[in-house]
């Protein structure tokens, strides 16, 4: 493993897990008024992008990171819709 891979990786695993404090806090509090849904479907093309641009790559840091980030950001974008649905 190079120090590329490596740095790489832990790009990865920043980006992938700064959604989860915004999806405990959507989860616990039911309040997501202040997120903006655009923001996430743009940053879920984004992801998906780079997912598939790491298939094309065959590489696996990007495909598992980004691949991650995208059903994470998923979920808090279906968290949102719900919401907004029951207000």
């Amino acid at each position: 493993m190079t120090w590329q891979d490596i740095i790489g990786i832990l790009a990865g695993i920043c980006t992938t897990v700064a959604v989860i404090p915004q999806i405990i806090k959507a989860w616990k509090t039911k309040k997501v008024e202040d997120v903006s849904p655009g923001m996430f479907i743009i940053l879920m093309c984004g992801v998906g992008l780079w997912t598939v641009y790491g298939i094309g790559k065959k590489d696996w840091p990007i495909i598992l990171t980004n691949g991650i980030s995208l059903l994470l950001n998923s979920f808090l974008l279906y968290l949102i819709i719900v919401q907004q649905k029951q207000k």
